[in-house]
């Protein structure tokens, strides 16, 4: 079994929901983002290596 290591971690600001920074953009663009920012503080680290991505809610109580 392969092994799990953390090579980076980044998050979003915090926006309003409904009427926030974000209403307009589309979560898989918001993701990308924040996954190519997570590569660039990774440097050395190669992109065809990435197995999988966990993404997670911080706040999900503003959810409806």
């Amino acid at each position: 079994m392969p092994q799990a290591v953390i090579v980076s971690a980044v998050r979003t600001a915090v926006a309003r929901s409904r009427r926030g920074a974000f209403k307009d953009t589309r979560p898989d663009d918001l993701m990308a983002t924040v996954l190519a920012a997570a590569l660039d503080r990774a440097p050395g680290f190669d992109p065809t290596d990435l197995g999988d991505v966990v993404v997670g809610c911080a706040m999900p109580e503003a959810e409806q």
